[in-house]
């Protein structure tokens, strides 16, 4: 996907698309009509969309379940007693981690406040949290309960990092720093691996050397960077993580969540984890005795069994990522973000600012504008043209060219309807 001369021209972008090696995905997805044509779609970091493919695979659970009705659960082309391992190997190579580290289950905050039961465990001196300032909403939610839960004052034990005045985004040393200087105090850094708002990529690996240098746990919600960077999670020596499943990973409103634990914790049964049954040791589980006796790995950390019909459409979009590949992926979003920049910064009818990292490795596949004023308005002309966006209080248009179904020529084309605005 070379070089990186770009041109401001219909031409080019088609040219870009003739020889993008993942053109064909997109036409593995459904895609929302606007006036009879595909809308030019571009709110994929929030709800990505449907796989062709969902409707096939949950017609033939639904005809299992009409076959076997309970035996299902063993007699299933895909028995349900163990369709979460269905995931294990996809997801580890999403996130960069081993397929014990791994596991589909519960949705995003559930998944979040059952790992900070494990990893935030404060002492009278060691009870602090770091985390962005304007993080999503339920990551302020969950660590400001898990504090009041421990009988701490979330205005005393949580330490927020913001950008410096006049600037949109966290500089790395304010990050480091305030970690550094919390030192024995901290209990734990909780950061999102990219802010939902600003869609800046964080340096995860620096953020959990850090931390585990003054002894703090490392956790990340990745719901804004699994499926759209490239992850590492356990060679960082990330502690803990967890996500959603229907931003980049297409898997429905809703769908089912993920969780990571390191091996490190996850092998070890003294690491306190709350029970349920499908957590216990698989080999062990029906024979409802007392005592919780944890699977190896993330999966101790399930409550209930998998819901499959959730599930489904995981599978469905798991199993394109499985033939696409996070590095070619990775590839083309750097440059279709990089040509929307490109394109925006020649744009001098609207008065906006792009708040996202220049750089590529500090940000994914978003793009935010922040308006001045007419912000609103130019996102429903935008919507008026055939463009889904992402509108975020109080000014800011989120814009995501998703690889997977995104072209060059969609970017042209936002970029065409912008410029028309007056």
């Amino acid at each position: 996907m070379t070089p990186d001369v770009f041109e401001n021209s219909l031409a080019y972008a088609q040219a870009q698309d003739s020889t993008d090696i993942l053109y064909s995905f997109r036409e593995r997805f459904i895609f929302p009509q606007h006036q009879g044509k595909d809308v030019r779609y571009f709110c994929g970091n929030s709800l990505g969309l449907q796989p062709k493919s969902t409707s096939y695979l949950m017609q033939k659970e639904l005809d299992d379940w009409g076959a076997f009705g309970v035996e299902g659960h063993t007699q299933a082309r895909n028995p349900w007693l163990y369709y979460h391992h269905l995931f294990s190997e996809s997801l580890a190579k999403i996130v960069g981690a081993f397929p014990d580290e791994v596991v589909a289950m519960n949705t995003l905050t559930v998944n979040l406040h059952l790992l900070l039961v494990s990893f935030y465990r404060p002492t009278k001196q060691r009870y602090k949290i770091i985390m962005e300032a304007g993080a999503f909403p339920s990551d302020q939610y969950a660590i400001e309960t898990q504090a009041k839960l421990w009988g701490f004052d979330p205005n005393e034990a949580i330490i927020e990092v913001s950008p410096r005045s006049g600037e949109d985004t966290i500089r790395e040393e304010d990050i480091l720093k305030a970690i550094e200087d919390a030192g024995s105090s901290l209990a734990l850094v909780l950061f999102g691996g990219v802010n939902y708002y600003t869609g800046q990529l964080f340096n995860m690996k620096g953020i959990t050397e850090a931390a585990h240098r003054v002894g703090a746990y490392a956790g990340f919600d990745l719901a804004h960077a699994v499926g759209n960077v490239i992850l590492k999670l356990h060679d960082w020596g990330v502690d803990f993580a967890c996500w959603c499943s229907y931003k980049y990973l297409n898997s429905g409103p809703g769908g089912v969540g993920g969780a990571y634990v390191h091996r490190h914790h996850g092998d070890n049964p003294k690491v306190f984890r709350l029970a349920g049954w499908w957590g216990n040791e698989e080999a062990t589980r029906f024979k409802m005795t007392k005592g919780f006796y944890p699977q190896k790995g993330v999966a101790s950390w399930q409550m209930s069994n998998a819901p499959v019909f959730n599930m489904v459409a995981h599978r469905a979009s798991l199993d394109i990522f499985e033939k696409a590949g996070m590095v070619a992926l990775r590839e083309k979003s750097d440059r279709l973000t990089a040509y929307l920049e490109y394109l925006l910064l020649q744009v001098n009818n609207l008065s906006f600012k792009i708040i996202t990292p220049q750089a590529k490795e500090a940000r994914g596949a978003q793009l935010s504008l922040l308006f001045g004023d007419r912000g609103r308005e130019v996102f429903d002309r935008l919507s008026d043209a055939g463009i889904v966006a992402d509108w975020r209080e109080p000014n800011v248009i989120r814009i995501a060219p998703v690889p997977l179904y995104n072209t060059f020529e969609d970017v042209f084309a936002f970029y065409e309807i912008l410029n028309s605005i007056g």
